[in-house]
């Protein structure tokens, strides 16, 4: 059974670093209370073996979101810095919150999208008069899911890039791990591009530099597990306990998440617009972002 997990981090885990190929490094830095690991797959062969397209792949590990009542301005300045080198220096940026806002465990990208710092349309006179004359212009759609409009949300997203023009796209959406000690405490970072849905297991269109044109990177936080790879984290797993075709059709169907997933998503929303917001107007400060999105 293949227990699946969205964090390149982990897909090393499974090999062994003993075991990676040329091409695929990992590296791990230790600022405060935030570890920061980075996984760099440079070949096919080790794309191939992590199951996970070419690119840098940044791993940072928190304190819980559920448990932590509001992250520090050094977490928050440290994941704008590491995002903000993922992006070109200068151009517009489409941000996109993938995800279904009506189930929690998949909110996460509408839930964030709704606190970006949307400046396209403030521009010229406008913005000298505010003060604002070097504001960088951001866009922010949370397109929905083909459920609910009919439209693949990477049709969307395409659409919009070849009218908005974007220098990049930064789409956030939920994760699925393996490990449960990961769930509502990482956030992965990646210029890759990424599948909405797959944190859900409904992967859909893919958004990367190969479908849209332009440099896409992915922020994600897991927030469930799918129950074979719960059974098998409790000491159920192959050799103790015997699947048959329909019960691994099933666990692999059903998704596990945290009982504090409501404040999950809304303080893991909170972290993630204020950094991707750091990130593109560096000159505003974190409090003022605060008071600029609430």
């Amino acid at each position: 059974m293949n227990f699946r997990s969205d964090l390149a981090l982990e897909q090393t885990e499974r090999v062994g670093r003993q075991n990676l190929p040329d091409g695929v490094t990992v590296r791990t830095e230790q600022i405060d209370q935030i570890t920061v690991n980075w996984v760099d797959i440079t070949t096919e062969e080790g794309a191939k073996l992590l199951e996970k397209p070419v690119g840098r792949y940044l791993t940072v590990e928190l304190p819980p979101f559920y448990s932590s009542n509001q992250s520090t301005e050094r977490e928050i300045e440290a994941l704008a810095r590491e995002i903000r080198a993922l992006l070109p220096q200068t151009g517009p940026v489409l941000v996109v919150g993938l995800g279904n806002i009506h189930i929690t465990p998949d909110a996460l990208g509408p839930r964030t999208c709704d606190l970006i710092l949307a400046t396209r349309h403030i521009a010229g006179e406008l913005a000298d008069s505010a003060g604002l004359g070097n504001l960088r212009p951001v866009a922010a759609l949370a397109p929905g899911v083909l459920g609910q409009t009919g439209i693949e949300a990477g049709e969307i997203i395409r659409s919009l890039v070849r009218d908005v023009a974007p220098a990049a796209v930064i789409a956030v959406d939920a994760l699925a791990a393996r490990s449960l000690e990961r769930l509502g405490c990482t956030i992965q970072l990646s210029n890759s591009g990424i599948a909405p849905g797959s944190g859900v297991m409904n992967r859909r269109f893919e958004l990367s530099r190969h479908t849209l044109g332009v440099d896409v990177v992915s922020i994600g936080v897991p927030t469930v597990v799918d129950a074979a790879t719960l059974v098998h984290a409790m000491g159920g797993g192959e050799t103790n306990f015997s699947w048959d075709d329909g019960q691994r059709e099933k666990a692999e169907a059903m998704m596990v998440t945290p009982r504090e997933t409501d404040l999950l998503i809304e303080r893991a929303a909170k972290v993630l617009s204020l950094s991707i917001n750091r990130a593109l107007q560096p000159h505003i400060s974190v409090e003022d972002i605060r008071y600029l999105v609430s």
